[in-house]
């Protein structure tokens, strides 16, 4: 990388005016809030990702789909910091965070739901939705928090139930609503509707719509269900084999010839 890409400038921005990549990538004059670049997860021969060049721009709402062993959960992983990259840089928000620790990107505004709920069964809805926010608020600030945390999981009256009595559907939603409690700008989903029945899904569907629009989270949501993809999603990224095979709305995505054959199981 040349001088001129890695080098920060302290004077204001003007026409001559040296900028980080991660500035040019993120920075105050583009919309774009996360973006990495070529970047490449390997496990030892293996390479679940490779040379992924992937943006998200403030308040989008996309969605990651393919095939399983396609790359999209690691990618989200290395987002995160779950994983180290083996190549590239993410860039986010006009900085470089491609070797910060896990709780510095939290801190930066990334969140992330995974897969598997990991609420604590033994604890009341309320006492689990309190657990991110008592690191940062306390008294009257963190009441009116776990309220909002709660409200936004769609669990209004069920406070002081144990997590483990809420069914598969309502812990996804705790746990979404949690994630959204840290007031991240990034919330990253993976595959929060599988195993759903119809109306969960539905209601998943609601939650992460009205924290998009009336929060102004952006939202990477990992999913198989193009139903469920096709009910939130402004932007659909497919991945194969580690690499971005296209982009675009869903109908388009859903339309095309390669996509019906290699990632939706359908005849050409």
């Amino acid at each position: 990388m040349s001088e001129s890409e890695t080098e920060p400038e302290s004077r204001p921005l003007g026409p001559n005016v040296r900028q980080t990549a991660a500035e040019m990538a993120t920075g105050d004059r583009t919309d774009t809030l996360l973006q990495t670049d070529g970047l490449v997860k390997r496990f030892g021969g293996f390479t679940a990702t490779d040379d992924v060049d992937f943006g998200v721009a403030e308040g989008e709402l996309r969605c990651l789909i393919g095939p399983n062993g396609a790359g999209k959960s690691t990618l989200l992983k290395l987002v995160t910091g779950t994983y180290e990259a083996s190549e590239g840089h993410i860039y986010y928000d006009g900085h470089d965070i491609t070797d910060l620790e896990p709780h510095e990107r939290v801190q930066r505004g990334i969140s992330m739901k995974f897969q598997v709920p990991s609420v604590y069964g033994d604890l009341s809805v309320r006492e689990n939705a309190r657990l991110p926010i008592q690191r940062f608020a306390d008294g009257a600030e963190r009441r009116e928090r776990v309220d909002r945390a709660i409200e936004a999981a769609g669990l209004t009256g069920y406070e002081h139930v144990d997590a483990s009595a809420l069914s598969h559907g309502q812990q996804q939603q705790l746990e979404i609503g949690m994630a959204a409690s840290l007031e991240p700008d990034l919330l990253l989903l993976d595959e929060p509707v599988a195993g759903l029945d119809v109306a969960e899904r539905e209601a998943i569907a609601e939650r992460v719509t009205r924290l998009n629009e009336e929060e102004g989270i952006a939202f990477v949501v990992i999913e198989h269900d193009t139903d469920f993809v096709a009910s939130i999603a402004d932007e659909v990224t497919v991945l194969h084999n580690g690499e971005i095979f296209l982009e675009g709305p869903i109908d388009e995505v859903k339309a095309d010839p390669a996509v019906q054959r290699i990632y939706l199981g359908e005849e050409e």
